[in-house]
């Protein structure tokens, strides 16, 4: 037997690939299939089965594309509703998969169709559970997601517990618990930086496990603090429902170099988002003005999908030569297909020809410390935990997630500066409103790690247990 988890940080999510006697079966895929196809072929193995253990908000799964290329059948747990061929699967349903067996455990509560798939080996001993987002380490998955005419948040939760109750925490405790998330993932509050461990662990350490917990507490705890998903979210949701077009189409029709001129054109005629995905430290000496910076080697797609938020907006790249179809490929996982081209040769292609650029001033933390003085404009960008567990004393909190609902407290006339933790949000937000018409804006470099060590009066830090 192996059992393999494909992680992929950008996303903070796990693949699964499952293989036993010549037969695989994989779980919440990539959208880019094809190395499953190769790692099966490469061990003379055949893809049987595809199972989802829910439809995914946060990315577009390969679920369709893998089953068109291997003939693999695609399961979803019960009152699933799909435009595809799939095995809508009964609660405690059996699939064999060579000597070992996969059940489906229905664990309503993140949406209603979720589902954990338990793994038997060839004795017919629990083995591992793949919970999907019904457990994650460290939290559970948020239940707000799936909120349709009369059933609430509450109602989620409620069904979200009683799952957990009743069919992952009978489980024995050396049973392996593989999520579908870590940290860094919106689709819960405080997930681990572990991306494996067990039932015994989480029911000793994590608060929803908790064997003296209440319905009321349960639904109270999971429901407090919850942060509004991300925009683009629902469009996933109705890509993985649906269907949506073969990667590999997408990467052909959106590698296509552009030149400076053509750039311009495009630009103008499909109102496209100017990207530039570069590292931030380039993107401040120079960029194209109104340009979004959006750093590929950062959480870059999450960002994407939680700023332009419309799958469908048209796109045009500024990228490092060379990465072009691997920022094709990353939009592509969070369902923006759009991408109009890419400026050949880069952001220096458009300086050579003489072309109107734009820069973003930065200053040091240091620098910061000189000037700072009382009511003087800062804003943190980080999300509201980071914020409320220590702060500059005099800063506003707007973080780069909801910076559209924040827009009208930035100043219009005399800087102000942003921060975030260590220089790419920052960066982000400074970009945006760069764009707005705010060139007032001066970023901070390092963040609040460097702010850290100055001597710049902050908050007293707060043990992040305590928060809500």
């Amino acid at each position: 037997m192996i059992i393999e988890q494909i992680y992929t940080g950008c996303l903070a999510q796990g693949a699964y690939y499952i293989e036993s006697n010549g037969e695989v079966a994989i779980i919440d895929p990539l959208r880019e299939v094809q190395d499953y196809i190769n790692k099966a072929t490469k061990n003379n193995a055949k893809i049987k089965y595809i199972f989802e253990t829910h439809f995914h908000a946060d990315f577009v799964s390969g679920h369709v594309t893998l089953a068109e290329k291997t003939d693999a059948k695609i399961v979803f747990g019960p009152s699933a509703k799909t435009n595809f061929d799939a095995i809508i699967a009964e609660d405690n349903q059996v699939f064999k998969v060579g000597e070992i067996t996969i059940t489906l455990l229905h664990t309503p509560g993140h949406t209603m169709e979720s589902s954990c798939y338990l793994l038997k080996d060839k004795d017919g001993k629990d083995y591992a559970i793949f919970s999907g987002d019904t457990l994650f380490l460290g939290d559970v998955g948020r239940p707000d997601l799936a909120q349709k005419g009369a059933i609430t948040q509450e109602d989620l939760a409620g069904y979200l517990f009683d799952s957990l109750r009743n069919k992952v925490m009978p489980l024995a405790n050396d049973v392996i618990v593989y999520p579908a998330h870590g940290a860094g993932s919106a689709c819960g509050k405080n997930l681990s930086k572990e991306t494996v461990g067990t039932i015994g662990e989480q029911k000793k350490t994590n608060y929803a496990l908790r064997a003296d917990m209440t319905k009321e507490e349960f639904i109270k705890e999971v429901t407090d603090g919850l942060l509004p998903p991300p925009a683009y979210f629902p469009l996933n949701v109705k890509l993985n429902k649906e269907g949506y077009k073969n990667i590999d189409d997408v990467i052909e029709k959106s590698a296509k170099p552009l030149s400076v001129k053509e750039f311009e054109i495009a630009a103008n005629e499909t109102n496209a988002v100017v990207l530039d995905v570069r590292h931030q430290t380039q993107f401040i000496k120079g960029f194209i003005p109104q340009s979004i910076f959006i750093g590929v080697d950062g959480g870059f797609a999450p960002w994407v999908g939680a700023l332009i938020k419309d799958i469908k907006q048209p796109i045009l790249l500024v990228c490092e030569t060379g990465r072009e179809e691997e920022v094709i490929t990353r939009l592509s996982r969070v369902g923006f297909d759009n991408v109009v081209g890419y400026l050949e040769g880069s952001f220096s292609t458009w300086k050579k020809a003489g072309k109107e650029i734009d820069t973003l001033e930065s200053i040091s933390a240091k620098t910061l410390e000189e000037k700072i003085e009382e009511n003087f404009p800062v804003f943190d960008v980080r999300k509201p935990g980071e914020f409320e567990n220590e702060h500059i004393k005099i800063a506003n909190s707007t973080p780069l997630d909801f910076l559209n609902s924040h827009i009208s407290e930035f100043p219009k006339k005399g800087n102000f500066y942003v921060h975030c933790a260590g220089g790419y949000r920052s960066v982000i937000a400074a970009s945006i409103l760069k764009a707005r018409g705010f060139h007032n804006v001066i970023d901070v470099a390092g963040g609040y790690a460097a702010i850290k060590k100055t001597n710049i009066e902050r908050t007293t830090t707060v043990c992040p247990s305590t928060l809500k």
